[in-house]
């Protein structure tokens, strides 16, 4: 999704990105977390990171080109 440059960073739900969901998680000042409105998943910004960079695991050869198949 789209963001413009100003304000806080719109981070992707892990939960619903498991699921191929791309959801954006909303911020709560006064509990200092992210929550998701679609799945109810809430957490500090640094267990969402965490979460992100397991997930891009899954697109890891994403931009990598396959120019040979070779399953012998």
């Amino acid at each position: 999704m789209a963001q413009s440059g100003k304000g806080r960073l719109n981070y992707r739900c892990p939960s619903c990105f498991l699921r191929d969901l791309d959801i954006d998680m909303f911020y709560d000042k006064e509990k200092d977390e992210y929550y998701c409105m679609r799945c109810q998943y809430h957490s500090n910004e640094a267990e969402i990171l965490r979460w992100n960079e397991i997930i891009r695991l899954r697109y890891g050869a994403m931009a990598k080109r396959f120019d040979k198949f070779d399953f012998d």
